[in-house]
This record gives C-alpha cells, structure tokens and sequence, in this order.
C-alpha cells in the first residue's frame, strides 16, 4: 500500500476531511464541485463527483441573507438603523445598553467593583438590547453606538452626555473617571493596556473564529476548526505563561486588564462558551489560568455584574435589568417567577 502523503494546510485537502454539505449550502459557500463521499446519503449532495476545483472568489461579492448560521439575522454589510426608536432613560448617571455576553459582562462587572469601592457616582441602570430581535439597529442605539454592538455607555453627569462605545473604550473610560482598577504609573498603566488590548486582539478568534466554526455554524468543518482551536490553545498558553509569573495579568493588582479577559477566557474554563468546547481545547491543563479564573470569579462584584442582563441559563443566574442594588435580591428570574406562582 502507497503511504498517504500528508496534505498541505488549507487547499482542497482540506474540505475533503470536512462533514458532507447538503447540496444548497455547498453551492452558496462555493462547494459545490468538492468530491462527494463515496458513500452518498440521499439527503445530502446526490449529485456525482465532478472536480476538485476550489472556491473562486466572484469580482464582486454580494450578500446572501441566508448565509451566515445562527447569528445570521443580525448580521448584514451596511450600518445604521432599521427602524426608528428611542433608548430608554433611568435616574442614574451612568445608562448601560447591554446583553451579558463577554463582552457585555466586562462592563457590568467594572460598574459593580466601583460601587463596591464605595463610588456612588458609578450608579447605573443596565437596560436590556436583545441582539437577536435587532435592538441594536434601533436609532436610539445606532446614536448612542453607530457601529450597533453591545455594550453602549451614556454618561449622563456630564453636559452634554457623553458615549462610549466598543467595551475596551468603556473599561477604560470608567477606570480613568473613578481613578480605579488601572495603576497611576507610566509602567504599570502600560502593562495594563497592553493586556487589555490584547485581549481586544485576541478574542475575536476565539469568540467569532473558534466559537463560530465550533458551535454556530450550520455545519462543522475540520479546517477552519483546527485552525482556530490552534489559535485559541496558543492564547491560553499566553495567559497561562503571564499568570505563572503573577497573580494578574497587570501584575500585583486586580485591573480592568483581569476583567476585559476574565469574561472570555475565564468563561471557556468555567465550561459556559462554545458546548464542549473545554473538553475539547483541555482548558484543565492551563494550571494557572484555572487558579486565576476561579480567583476573579470568586469576587462578590463579579458575581452580581455577570448576571446583568443575562437572559439564558438558570433563572437564579438571570437578572435581565438592573436599576437598583437591591434587583439582585429581588428580580432575578427565579424571584420574579416565584412571586407569580
């Protein structure tokens, strides 16, 4: 028997070890000549071997609205907003418009440390954006955030009020307005932003390379997931390299570096993004990214700023908006179903 010769990374190589497309998904993402498998499922493509031409990009791309898997309904190639409405405005000074994804969970957790540090000032109502029924695309939210993604901040303290979108901007807005969770010194504060734009660099892989590929698309493709998933093993071994030489990622001291990180890679060891997806990257052999994920998430402040504007997981774990200290006692979901029982 003649050894196999090891396929090249990429290629049409590749798309031979993926899962068999059905036949209108493989011709919207240019498949359509790849070799079928031998055995044919009638469900899938029926249709004979042709070539093993590649995908040949078109000179002009166009949108398919029917690409794009689960999230495909809030994405699309043009801005700004589909329908006209306003946000609404509560009594604090700080209004949040957020979902509690990684990103969303950054924001609420600074806002819950600084109100543990004894800010007033940083009161806050976090008002609920349901991505997937296009809240984002509200003209209320295109003004307080053009480029339509949670989380979006408007200070209302200051005249006239002031946005911050993206959520590094917020971080650190908030850190340099309370003189909190960044060092005053030219180094410390340094290595602090650099983790913390690191972590803007990086978790795009993880969450729309990895996370996409792994437990969103329509359907699993070898090449793109070992490409990513090697990716997201090199980040963690980032991180696990800096944590075995200090308790933070800044350093000695807890900063909003640990917590733009902690939601995203801590959450990947905690098991709560992409499935399996902890079995499947052995985030347990990240020793010291495991102490410091269960070190930050052990934090009082952490715990009530990850559920703000939660909606899935357990009711006990949901506190879909949050306009007092006193919500986290009272509205939860679990508490709201309680009292109608």
């Amino acid at each position: 028997m003649v050894p196999r010769q090891p396929r090249p990374e990429g290629g049409v190589g590749a798309f031979r070890r993926m899962v068999p497309l059905p036949m209108a998904l493989a011709k919207r993402a240019g498949l359509a000549n790849v070799c079928c498998p031998t055995n044919h499922n009638p469900n899938l493509n029926p249709e004979p071997c042709m070539t093993d031409a590649p995908y040949t990009p078109p000179s002009v791309w166009t949108w398919d609205k029917e690409n794009g898997g689960k999230f495909a309904s809030i994405n699309r190639p043009i801005a700004g907003p589909t329908h006209d409405k306003e946000l609404p405005v509560g009594k604090h000074p700080l209004q949040l418009y957020s979902l509690a994804t990684p990103n969303g969970q950054k924001v609420t957790i600074l806002l819950e440390e600084l109100l543990a540090r004894g800010h007033k000032e940083a009161e806050y109502d976090a008002w609920l954006i349901k991505i997937g029924d296009g809240d984002q695309f509200s003209s209320g939210f295109v003004g307080v955030n053009p480029n339509s993604k949670i989380p979006a901040l408007l200070d209302r303290s200051v005249t006239p009020p002031l946005r911050v979108f993206e959520s590094g901007s917020i971080l650190l807005y908030l850190a340099e307005k309370f003189g909190e969770f960044i060092p005053k010194d030219l180094a410390g504060r340094t290595e602090c932003l650099n983790w913390l734009f690191w972590q803007m660099g990086s978790a795009p892989y993880l969450g729309g390379g990895f996370g996409h590929f792994y437990a969103y698309a329509p359907e699993k493709w070898e090449y793109p997931i070992n490409r990513f998933a090697m990716e997201v093993k090199r980040q963690m071994d980032v991180l696990d390299r800096r944590l075995a030489e200090t308790e933070y990622l800044a350093g000695a001291e807890y900063s909003i570096a640990d917590i733009a990180v902690w939601p995203w890679y801590g959450g990947l060891v905690n098991g709560v993004l992409y499935g399996d997806s902890a079995t499947f990257l052995d985030v347990a052999s990240y020793k010291n990214v495991q102490r410091w994920t269960k070190q930050i998430g052990a934090r009082p402040a952490v715990k009530r700023g990850r559920i703000v504007n939660r909606i899935s997981g357990e009711p006990s774990s949901q506190l879909h908006e949050r306009h007092d200290a006193g919500d986290f006692d009272t509205k939860t979901q679990d508490k709201l179903e309680a009292a109608k029982s």
